[in-house]
């Protein structure tokens, strides 16, 4: 206890040092924000408004554009800030705050996936009976276990790696408060850290994989046994932004951490962080949005809802 308490505050390192970097960056990052902002928050509105995207596929699109936000938050105004500012300093809690609320949320979202792949299931290969497997009861389960393994997650990877011995380097060689970064500067034997690292994380997403390679084995086994023209199309377009976003996310999520420290460049890793932390929040309501005709006509509808109250309110 003695040896960790004498680190007090980490400095990130952030993305790079290049003075001629940082307001391209910065002006980078802050459209990427904004964006994320606007395209999740945008997407919660529009799913709660319109009483058409009331259904269990949208409910945990509404979470998932919660999380998104959330853990996006949780990085990149900090990350911004460091460019404009210079300021690279983060405190002992508040390094260990952000670790948590990105954990959490990145895990409630592992979970959200295999839920989404659930549903997506459900709805192709048993239709007649989407309605009464897929309840409203069945949803906020399904979500609030999510969010109940997400807690667990962070609390049980923060409390351990926070309780490891810091005794003098604080230089974060990231630019935010990773697992594998933070955890490579103690000075306590790492060896069981990494191991309980890659094991939980092995656990966690491979269980949420599993659960969504067997929904889609079901899925392509009963598109195959379909007659042509049956529903081909509607049954692969109700799946395909789910595919893509579970795609992005695994990939960038497996090569990240499920892999020994030894096998770590901190430039690959930072490319990667910046990628699943920064750029995917932004990407699923892009994916979602843009390939989802359901989504684009609620879009339309509220458009059109505003313009025509908007004209109305000009002429009175």
């Amino acid at each position: 206890m003695e040896n960790r308490t004498e680190v007090t505050e980490f400095i990130l390192l952030g993305l790079t040092n290049a003075p001629e970097l940082q307001v391209p960056l910065f002006a980078v990052f802050t459209i990427i924000y904004l964006i994320t902002v606007c395209g999740n928050l945008g997407m919660i509105v529009l799913i709660l408004l319109d009483s058409r995207l009331h259904t269990p596929m949208y409910f945990f699109l509404c979470n998932l554009s919660l999380v998104d936000f959330s853990y996006s938050s949780a990085v990149t105004p900090k990350v911004m800030a460091g460019f404009l500012t210079g300021g690279k300093v983060i405190s002992y809690n508040a390094c260990a705050a952000q670790m948590c609320f990105f954990v959490e949320f990145v895990t409630v979202e592992n979970f959200l996936l295999s839920s989404m792949a659930y549903d997506r299931c459900t709805a192709v290969c048993k239709p007649l009976h989407y309605t009464t497997t897929m309840t409203t009861s069945v949803c906020v389960q399904l979500a609030v276990g999510s969010y109940v393994c997400g807690f667990l997650n962070a609390s049980f990877h923060v409390g351990y790696i926070f309780s490891l011995s810091f005794c003098s380097s604080h230089m974060v060689p990231h630019f935010f408060c990773d697992v594998p970064a933070v955890m490579a500067l103690s000075c306590s034997d790492k060896h069981i850290s990494e191991m309980i690292l890659v094991y939980t994380s092995s656990f966690n997403v491979f269980f949420a994989l599993l659960v969504i390679l067997i929904s889609y084995l079901f899925i392509f086994i009963t598109i195959l046994k379909m007659h042509p023209g049956e529903g081909h199309q509607k049954a692969l377009s109700t799946c395909a932004s789910h595919l893509t976003a579970v795609s992005i996310f695994y990939g960038t999520v497996i090569f990240m951490y499920l892999q020994p420290s030894s096998s770590h460049s901190m430039d690959t890793d930072k490319i990667a962080s910046t990628f699943y932390a920064i750029i995917i929040p932004m990407l699923n309501p892009l994916v979602y949005s843009l390939r989802n005709k359901e989504v684009k006509s609620a879009f339309k509808k509220i458009i059109g809802k505003t313009k025509l109250s908007l004209w109305f309110g000009f002429y009175l």
